[in-house]
């Protein structure tokens, strides 16, 4: 449905004794891959959060493929396959400069109301992004 791809270079404090980058930092670049994807879509965390909505991690999968190292150029391809409900799931790829495929993952994230923290269904002006999309 929709996909945006962020890059980003490796830096040394990310990597651990054996040069590789170190496993537990693919999180935040998963962040990173959504939170630039949503906001090409022009909705950024923080207008969702001011608007009173939150996005906790429910489910989280990574597949290591092969390492990266130390000032390598990886890309964050982040994929939006389904439109949101009360859930927005993103599909990973992080591939490194000779385009060889490194590490897939997923996410599940739930809107949930700031106020009592329960699920809530995906802000009206985030569903009409999807909507233009699937129409164009």
């Amino acid at each position: 449905m929709y996909c945006f791809t962020h890059k980003l270079r490796i830096r040394y404090g990310e990597t651990d004794q054996m040069g590789y980058c170190y496993y537990g930092n693919y999180a935040q670049f998963l962040e990173i891959g959504r939170v630039e994807t949503l906001r090409e879509l022009g909705v950024s965390y923080k207008s969702l959060e001011e608007s009173g909505i939150m996005l906790p991690v429910a489910e989280l999968n990574i597949k290591y493929i092969k390492p990266s190292y130390y000032d390598d150029l990886i890309s964050i391809k982040t994929t939006i396959t389904k439109t949101p409900s009360v859930k927005i799931e993103f599909d990973y790829e992080i591939y490194n400069e000779k385009n060889e495929l490194l590490t897939t993952a997923y996410t599940k994230l739930v809107f949930v109301n700031k106020t009592n923290m329960k699920p809530t269904f995906c802000p009206e002006n985030l569903l009409e992004k999807f909507t233009k999309l699937k129409n164009s």
